[in-house]
């Protein structure tokens, strides 16, 4: 009832709309919409209104709400249900909750998205800085039918998608291997792929984004190496302005045509995305395969396999493919 009355009041394009023509139109009391109105008023929403000409929609909060997200939102399948905490652990942690209450019968597509993270975490449990209200955080779950092997694709696919939201945006980023998306040699996006699922069958994939949006300081242990969308836009001189809700909007709408394309046709057109804003192919790399350090090697990165792991043509003249390693760009050309 709440997203009724605001989407009534947003159709007024701010005029006055009367108490009691709420009411009628969706068969309430007229204290039942003053309630309504008094909670959307607590959760930011700027509501003028007067005895005899009712109330009016004047501004909304910059919070990530779904009722500020479904707003326009251009998706088939993801984000038509969408769950909003102001602050939470981790919205991955939140959606492994909501598959295990629903028995893993979920809407494909779910969103979980939180203004804060209080243990938010990337690969290798590293820890993940995201301050209250200046970062975009979000679990989506899909459940595709397709084997466990290929669940860790959709990794490569999230940060395609979102390079393409931030090329829509004007922000000039590309994707370290495999989803490390960057900006003169600094991070502004981490990304973390969950599966649920047995053997043979997947449950329900688990896609975790954290990005770094409107943050303008960063800690000391992290300032040299990470970055925001807003402090890029400064940096290569972007005037466009735009709101998280339009941003994150984007976002979605791009990870919904991955998706839809995958389940369609596979990973090909996928994967050439991916190609177009890699910074990592035809470098020089040093591989660090995870927990191995005295295993580190160095070579070139010439391709990716067709299960996304990266080709790395050695300095011994070997060929190597690199599904679990910390890959660093030698140059600094990017």
């Amino acid at each position: 009832m709440r997203k009724r009355i605001l989407e009534l009041l947003r159709s007024a394009n701010g005029k006055c709309i009367s108490g009691e023509l709420i009411a009628k139109k969706f068969e309430v009391s007229r204290t039942a919409v003053w309630k309504h109105i008094q909670e959307l008023r607590k959760i930011g929403y700027e509501i003028d209104s007067t005895v005899k000409s009712g109330y009016a929609l004047r501004s909304a909060p910059d919070l990530l709400l779904p009722e500020e997200i479904q707003n326009g939102l251009k998706t088939d399948v993801i984000g038509k249900e969408i769950i909003f905490f102001d602050s939470t652990d981790s919205t991955n942690e939140q959606a492994k909750l909501l598959i295990t209450e629903r028995k893993n019968k979920i809407a494909d597509g779910t969103v979980i998205v939180a203004e804060e993270q209080t243990g938010g975490r990337g690969r290798l449990n590293r820890s993940f800085f995201s301050p209250a209200h200046k970062s975009i955080l979000f679990s989506v779950i899909i459940c595709p039918d397709i084997s466990p092997v290929d669940a860790p694709k959709f990794t490569l696919a999230t940060a395609a998608a979102i390079a393409k939201a931030m090329k829509h945006f004007q922000l000039p980023v590309g994707i370290k291997w495999p989803n490390d998306i960057m900006y003169k040699n600094k991070k502004l996006v981490g990304i973390l792929t969950e599966m649920n699922a047995e053997i043979s069958k997947i449950h329900c994939i688990i896609v975790g984004c954290g990005i770094n949006f409107s943050i303008e300081e960063f800690p000391d242990d992290i300032k040299d190496i990470a970055t925001s969308v807003e402090l890029v836009k400064k940096d290569a001189g972007i005037e466009k302005s735009f709101t998280r809700v339009e941003f994150f909007q984007k976002v979605l709408e791009e990870m919904d045509s991955a998706y839809i394309e995958i389940k369609k046709h596979g990973f090909r057109k996928i994967f050439y995305d991916w190609k177009k804003f890699s910074i990592t192919l035809d470098k020089d790399v040093l591989v660090v395969p995870y927990g191995e350090p005295d295993k580190a090697f160095e070579g070139r990165a010439v391709a990716l396999d067709q299960n996304g792991a990266l080709i790395v043509k050695r300095t011994d003249g070997l060929r190597t493919h690199v599904s679990a390693a910390e890959v660093s760009i030698k140059s600094k050309d990017i």
